[in-house]
């Protein structure tokens, strides 16, 4: 875990950093900044959670397809960024199976973490609100959260009654750098004790414009629907929902646009989850989730025949379960003694096929958990705070072995069954002290192991879209992180701040090696030539330390408004214990912007600059930094409440890279062959009724 323990505070929920700039400020009159918080989110979640959340208002004025875009600016956040709508989230220098998506608290069940060409099934156009989750609170989603989680939340299974009996909401844009557009709409209904909800999107994007050009083979089309209904009742709620999203869309780079290659994706979701508040004495709260999918993919493109059509397909079904407990607080010769207790079950089955000779053979994946939180309040400034989770993970595949330098002779690599067992097993300790000056001072140590993941054991082919060629190791052991972290936050007052400082060792840390060798579709091609890099999973000791800042000043009221300034920093240093360095790390950044607003208008200019990053491993290269100029200028306007009419009605102008900056993403895979977006000016609107 690379995170620190920054939950339960002394502030409350409403209170916590209620206007910390982090990416871009704010939206709302009421809000600053970015609309940005941290903290608890709401009544059910567990106290030990720190969070950086980003509003639903701030999702509308961005353009990206993809929650790891939206989030890419906060300081400790990048992404992928391989295709438009195709792009994980990498969470302090950590990506794939150590970055859990969720919806709702359900995973995103999908094969996004199997390799970087593969889209999470979660458009921003169906997020009410995206959390980045950090510390302690992700030992409740498993230890392939442990570099963080990135949550999205929506009401497609309804907690509670619509006020007024009925609302409605549009939102949509349109962006110039791809001429783009999308839209959403989402009803909320209820009578008695019933309340309803559905919501549909739609989202069509041509290839992007870069400095001097287009970006080819960049298009996005994408649609999904969902309805739910749920049961209210005195102190709870049970409900369901089911939820589908098709997308196609491009995967840009030399050899896939002479291919034409591109993905064809469809996923059926069906979920659940309840809770019921104070039962009985001793218990406050008890409540569950559940999800389970389907979920497929084609490849598409132009084969060594000739013939343009199915290449490669991709399946995953999964399962995922969990229940919570939260005890009532006990009175203890140390003070009061609250807390949460859990457990998690999931089974998952993954593989490929195709003709370009299977990167996967079917997987099979079940795990099983329990977790607690305990949190001490020794005083009203000074709290200590505990979590635990210990996990069991049978995978299950084909494991290959290969000659010791990855190349031919003999001409295949051979397979047997393959039946690996892991019991990670993670602890987090951390105390919480409110200082002076309405500060907050958070000290952690956690240890935190991760079983392997069945592509990382057992891969053996060529991924095309990616343009690599995995090679997996069955002999991968458990992964370990022992991480201490310090931070300091001011969430009130005229300067709002909050800061860290972590470091982490890493045993047996896995990771994608690049080997030098390249292939084409077989093993058998494997050499010094060919279109696909070979990368190939080891394992080696690691150390991870970085710092991350975000603050925001009330500089001086001008004329019925406020005028501000804003800044952010963050740096993530990598290294393998023999100093040399670990790869695909983001590079140092370093921003800041002025914004004014009132009660009706915001308007910020701010500038991210992105420093070059030398500090790269073996068979990697340098990248170029790059300076992000954006703007925005909105019009919030409130209408007097009606039976009928629009209650509230936002319209505005976001501008990115204005600079149009040649910008590489040095955690990209295909950075030399793919540019970012260029200069673009996106116009938003966001109506309630």
């Amino acid at each position: 875990m690379t995170a620190g323990l920054a939950g339960t505070t002394g502030i409350k929920a409403q209170e916590v950093l209620p206007e910390i700039a982090v990416s871009a400020p704010a939206d709302a009159p009421s809000a600053s900044g970015d609309g940005l918080q941290r903290g608890p989110v709401n009544a059910t979640d567990t106290t030990f959670q720190s969070t950086t959340t980003v509003t639903g208002r701030e999702i509308g004025r961005s353009s990206a397809a993809s929650l790891a875009d939206v989030l890419s600016t906060l300081p400790g956040v990048s992404s992928s960024t391989f295709a438009p709508g195709a792009s994980r989230p990498n969470i302090r220098g950590l990506d794939d199976y150590r970055v859990r998506v969720q919806e709702n608290g359900i995973g995103s069940q999908d094969a996004s973490d199997f390799s970087q060409d593969h889209q999470v099934p979660i458009d921003p156009l169906s997020a009410d609100k995206i959390e980045v989750i950090r510390g302690p609170a992700t030992l409740r989603y498993g230890s392939q959260a442990i570099g963080g989680v990135v949550s999205a939340t929506n009401n497609r299974i309804p907690e509670a009654l619509t006020p007024g009996g009925f609302s409605a909401r549009f939102k949509g844009g349109a962006s110039s750098v791809d001429n783009g557009l999308d839209g959403a709409v989402s009803l909320d209904a209820s009578g008695s004790n019933v309340a309803f909800h559905a919501d549909a999107y739609g989202r069509r994007a041509g290839d992007y414009r870069i400095p001097g050009g287009v970006q080819t083979n960049t298009r996005l089309q994408s649609e999904g629907q969902s309805v739910g209904g749920s049961y209210i009742f005195d102190g709870g709620y049970i409900g369901t929902a089911i939820q589908h999203i098709t997308s196609l869309y491009h995967i840009p780079g030399v050899i896939d646009t002479r291919e034409n290659t591109r993905i064809d994706l469809e996923q059926t979701k069906w979920t659940s989850k309840g809770e019921w508040r104070a039962p009985t004495d001793g218990i406050d709260a008890v409540r569950f989730t559940f999800g389970a999918s389907d979920y497929r993919h084609n490849e598409l493109g132009i084969g060594s025949n000739g013939i343009d059509g199915v290449q490669n397909v991709i399946k995953n079904r999964e399962l995922e379960g969990r229940f919570e407990l939260d005890h009532a607080a006990v009175a203890t010769a140390l003070g009061a003694l609250t807390g949460t207790w859990g457990a998690q079950v999931g089974h998952r089955e993954l593989g490929t096929a195709g003709s370009l000779g299977g990167l996967l053979a079917p997987t099979k994946t079940d795990t099983a958990a329990i977790f607690g939180f305990e949190q001490i309040k020794f005083t009203d400034t000074l709290k200590l705070q505990v979590a635990g989770r210990i996990e069991h993970h049978l995978v299950k595949g084909l494991a290959p072995s290969f000659p010791a330098d990855f190349l031919p002779p003999p001409n295949t690599f051979t397979e047997e069954a393959g039946r690996r067992s892991f019991a990670p097993k993670s602890v987090s300790v951390g105390v919480l002290k409110d200082l002076p000056w309405d500060m907050v001072a958070t000290l952690t140590a956690q240890r935190v192991q991760r079983a392997p993941a069945a592509p990382e054991l057992y891969s053996r082919g060529s991924d095309d879209a990616s343009g690599t060629f995995v090679i997996g190791n069955p002999n991968l052991k458990i992964e370990t992180a022992q991480t201490a972290e310090i931070g300091l936050k001011r969430a009130n007052g005229q300067l709002r701040f909050e800061t860290s400082l972590y470091y982490t060792y890493y045993q047996d840390f896995i990771f994608k090696q690049v080997t030098g060798n390249f292939c084409t579709d077989a093993f058998i091609t494997c050499g010094a030539t060919g279109p696909l890099i070979q990368v190939a999973y080891g394992q080696r000791d690691a150390i991870f330390r970085g710092a991350e800042l975000a603050a925001q000043l009330d500089v001086t009221p001008l004329g019925d408004g406020m005028f501000g300034v804003d800044g952010q920093y963050d740096i993530v240093r990598a290294t393998f214990t023999d100093g040399t360095n670990v790869p695909r790390i983001a590079p140092m950044r370093l921003g800041g912007g002025v914004w004014w607003r009132n009660a009706e208008w915001y308007a910020r200019v701010g500038v991210l600059h992105a420093f070059t990053q030398n500090e790269v491993s073996l068979n990697e290269t340098p990248t170029d930094g790059y300076n992000l100029l954006r703007a925005e200028l909105s019009y919030t306007h409130a209408f007097s409440r009606s039976d009928t009419g629009p209650r509230e009605i936002t319209v505005g102008l976001a501008g990115d890279n204005l600079l149009n900056e040649a910008i590489r993403n040095h955690i990209s895979f295909k950075k030399a062959e793919v540019l970012q977006p260029g200069l673009g000016v996106r116009l938003f609107t966001n109506v309630r009724f």
